[in-house]
């Protein structure tokens, strides 16, 4: 059953903001952390943020830093990635993954924010940057 859905993909050109979303099954308290991550062609997958569901801390690799930003809102068992000031370079399929609940990843969060052993994961949205 998939426990993780993505939306918000789509086309824009480069300067422009989309805001993905990534709906869970359940509710986000049932996740030990949620995480952005995209798949570029001919690149390997990129962790791009997560946010931890106990304290909302947060992560985000040095590529985004300053132009994504991750937030939740429990309410509607979403987490959000805001994409600003989006480059071509930014083209790729966005997926969510998530921690179980039961989950304790290893290492610091910078180190399970961004690797691969998250429990769930969704199917993806794409998005391209292009004028």
């Amino acid at each position: 059953q998939l426990r993780l859905m993505e939306s918000g993909g789509g086309s824009v050109q480069p300067g422009g903001s989309l805001r993905l979303s990534c709906t869970t099954l359940g509710s986000i308290q049932d996740y030990y952390a949620i995480g952005w991550f995209r798949l570029a062609p001919g690149k390997g997958q990129e962790g791009l943020s997560c946010i931890k569901s106990s304290d909302g801390m947060t992560y985000y690799a040095d590529s985004v830093k300053g132009r994504f930003t991750i937030s939740r809102d429990n309410a509607k068992n979403t987490v959000y990635l805001q994409m600003n000031s989006l480059k071509p370079e930014d083209t790729a399929s966005y997926f969510c993954a998530a921690f179980d609940g039961l989950s304790r990843p290893k290492g610091t969060m910078n180190e399970y924010c961004s690797g691969h052993s998250y429990d769930y994961w969704g199917q993806g949205t794409p998005v391209t940057v292009s004028s």
